[in-house]
């Protein structure tokens, strides 16, 4: 049977389940961009994708794939409603959300299992704990902004500083929920309200010494102090 070349019926294309599920969560983004721009006054910028498995900056041996600033870089973060909306609507609608970190938050990250010891210690301590990402492997705990001086004073009166942290500061970026860079991010604990706008932050000093001593549990099995 021969095909009709005047049938009006196009082609079927069928996508893949990668770009049928950055399709489905594309709302997502947009709405978490807008949350974190305006309401939370954190300056976001869009990160990079996989297409084809490689990354969309062009760099065939990229070190995180999918999740880093490329276009427009982490420099053009901003709280702009307008070019916030202009990038996910138009320009990077599958792009993951990325927060600019080093002048209105900040960040430490560790390893899962020990992010979520840490969190029990220090809700046994009472000690008041701001938003909690988690992301695969690891998770962040938000904190106010801290520089990279008093960062390294605090340190360097620790005993031991196991290599699995990561300090989120002047220069950084974090992924936000929903989705992120190569994989699911999603909230352990939730933003809330500061009393004067945009969201409650805890200083990293108290929370420091706690997730050095649980990430070290969790490398050697022993007590950091």
């Amino acid at each position: 049977m021969r095909e009709n070349p005047k049938d009006p019926c196009p082609p079927v294309t069928h996508h893949g389940p990668a770009q049928e599920d950055a399709a489905r969560h594309r709302p997502d983004r947009l709405a978490a961009a807008l949350t974190a721009a305006v309401e939370h006054r954190w300056p976001v910028v869009p990160g990079t994708v996989l297409r084809g498995g490689h990354c969309s900056c062009g760099d065939q041996d990229c070190a995180v794939p999918g999740g880093h600033p490329h276009d427009p870089s982490l420099l053009a973060a901003t709280t702009d409603a307008r070019m916030v909306r202009w990038w996910w609507e138009r320009q990077s609608p599958d792009a993951p959300v990325l927060a600019a970190t080093g002048s209105v938050l900040s960040a430490v990250s560790l390893p899962a299992a020990a992010g979520a010891r840490a969190l029990v210690h220090l809700g046994a301590l009472r000690l008041p704990l701001g938003p909690v990402a988690a992301m695969p492997g690891r998770y962040a705990l938000l904190v106010a902004p801290y520089s990279l001086d008093a960062l390294g004073e605090m340190l360097s009166q620790l005993p031991w500083v196991p290599g699995s942290l990561r300090y989120h500061g002047p220069g950084g970026f974090l992924p936000l929920p929903p989705g992120g860079a190569a994989g699911r991010v999603r909230w352990v604990l939730p933003p809330r309200p500061a009393a004067d706008g945009g969201v409650w932050l805890p200083q990293v000093g108290p929370l420091l010494g706690e997730l050095v001593e649980a990430t070290v549990r969790l490398d050697s099995g022993r007590s950091a102090y």
